[in-house]
Parts: C-alpha cells; sequence; structure tokens
C-alpha cells in the first residue's frame, strides 16, 4: 500500500495532468471558435461583392505550456496552428555537444546539451536563440509540491505561447522504465520539453528540475544545467509561488522572486 508520500505524490501528478488537459481543451476551443468567426467573415465578403482578403487568426502560439504542473502540460505546452512554419531546417552539427546559457535576472544557468541524443531539440534552441526568441522573456511557472520545477521558454508569459511549430519527442527512453505507477524519476538539475499532454507536441517551453521529479516518460529531457545554475534555480524555489502565505500555501503558479531571461545563447562546444 502506498504510504501517505507516495500518495500525494500521485494526487499532484493526477492534478497537473488534468491542468494540463484543461488547457489543451481550451486552446481547442479556441481553434474551433475562430475558425467559426473566420467562415463568417468569408461568407460576409462573399455576400457583400467585396474584393478584400481577410485572414483571422487565433491566438495560438505553437508553443505548450505544460508541463508539465511540468507534468509540466504542465502547462510546459504549445500547440501548432494548421499553418504553422516548418521546424527549422537542420543544420547543428549531430555529433557535437552544446551549451545553452541563459542569463537570468537570478543569475545565469549553463544548460549542457547533447545533439546526438536529442539533435531536433538542439536545433531548435539554437535557431530560436540566434533569433533572440527568449531574450527578455519570463518564467512563468514554478511548481513547489509533488512536482518540483521552474518553467519557462514562452515569450507571452503566460504558459500560452511558443514559435509556432512544433518538434518530435527524442531521449525518452533514457529515463528508464516506468515504474508501477506510470512515472520515471526527473533528476535535480534535469532540463526537458514542456508540452501539451500529446506525443511530439514540444515548441519552445521548457522545465528546470530543482529537485527530483515523479513524473510520466513523456517529457523529452535534453539538457543538465551546471552546479551554479542548479543553486540558483533551487533559491527561486525557495522564495515560493506569489502569492503563497503561511495560512494560504500556494504550490503552483508564478514564482514569488520573478526570473526573466535577460539573454539566451547556444554555442557549441
Amino acid at each position: 500500500m502506498a504510504n501517505n508520500d507516495q500518495r500525494r505524490r500521485q494526487l499532484a501528478r493526477e492534478k497537473f495532468e488534468r491542468q494540463q488537459r484543461r488547457r489543451v481543451e481550451a486552446r481547442n476551443r479556441a481553434k474551433r471558435r475562430n475558425i467559426i468567426i473566420a467562415s463568417v467573415v468569408a461568407a460576409v465578403v462573399v455576400i457583400g461583392g467585396g474584393s478584400t482578403a481577410f485572414a483571422v487568426m487565433g491566438g495560438n502560439g505553437g508553443g505548450k505550456k505544460a508541463d508539465a504542473a511540468a507534468s509540466p502540460a504542465a502547462a510546459p505546452s504549445p500547440s501548432a496552428s494548421a499553418s504553422a512554419p516548418p521546424e527549422p531546417k537542420m543544420t547543428i552539427d549531430k555529433t557535437a555537444k552544446y551549451t545553452m546559457s541563459l542569463t537570468t535576472n537570478r543569475g545565469t544557468v549553463a544548460i549542457a546539451m547533447d545533439a546526438a541524443k536529442t539533435p531536433h531539440t538542439v536545433n531548435s534552441f539554437k535557431s530560436l536563440a540566434d533569433k533572440k526568441f527568449f531574450d527578455n522573456t519570463k518564467c512563468h511557472r514554478l511548481t513547489t509540491s509533488g512536482i518540483y520545477v521552474l518553467q519557462c521558454g514562452d515569450p507571452k508569459g503566460d504558459g500560452t505561447g511558443g514559435p509556432g511549430y512544433t518538434i518530435p519527442d527524442e531521449n525518452l527512453t533514457s529515463l528508464g522504465k516506468a515504474g508501477a505507477d506510470g512515472s520515471v524519476t526527473y533528476k535535480a538539475g534535469t532540463v526537458a520539453m514542456a508540452n501539451t499532454g500529446q506525443p511530439h507536441t514540444g515548441g519552445s517551453q521548457f522545465f528546470l528540475v530543482y529537485k527530483d521529479s515523479k513524473l510520466p516518460p513523456s517529457y523529452t529531457p535534453f539538457g543538465t544545467m551546471d552546479a551554479a545554475g542548479l543553486k540558483a534555480v533551487q533559491a527561486v524555489a525557495k522564495a515560493g509561488v506569489s502569492g503563497s502565505t503561511t495560512k494560504t500555501p500556494v504550490t503552483d503558479g508564478a514564482p514569488k522572486e520573478a526570473v526573466t531571461v535577460q539573454k539566451a545563447t547556444v554555442d557549441k562546444q
């Protein structure tokens, strides 16, 4: 029989996954609504005999809100639209190792990445970083119970943004075999992709694991933080979630100590 701690972790994972499903459903409803609106607008234009073409687009950012909580769909998690741009052309050296450096207002986080294991993920981050996609973005989500992650990579800062395209899952077998509860351990220091809860829906959102966390083996582990970076994230986590007090604890939300990625770079080692 599971002990109380195991039960709490299980409940936290289930809560995270429910949140992720609700977020995905909300985005899908928004897409359907935009399609209906676009159809009505098109009909009005035709009936009126006008010659102007209208493009009605939804607010999809092509990203994921996971998380992943980290389950990070958690709300780490973007979704691509029907007119989404393609994944960036492969330009990295698939045999090389790379370092992603996140310069933040809370310290620098250096993340070691192995292109041989996660070529699509490394290539995407390299492409986005070169375009300054991550510069001046907020880490919008912190979880402090059940799973322990800081989620970043959303240009909108609310968990709904992304690059507009998705990339395939990679390196999942490295996590080992799932236990009876369907989870594996994402060790402290791991950096992984957030997604919508569906396969191959990663975008730009990712999560930094600051304490061993049990999650389904569904989130691409693509990097490892250096010691200084892990310490910086742990300090943010120690301060807690915004709005949390001793009497009314909050364990999932924006970090109390706001984290801004001032600059992100990806360089070959």
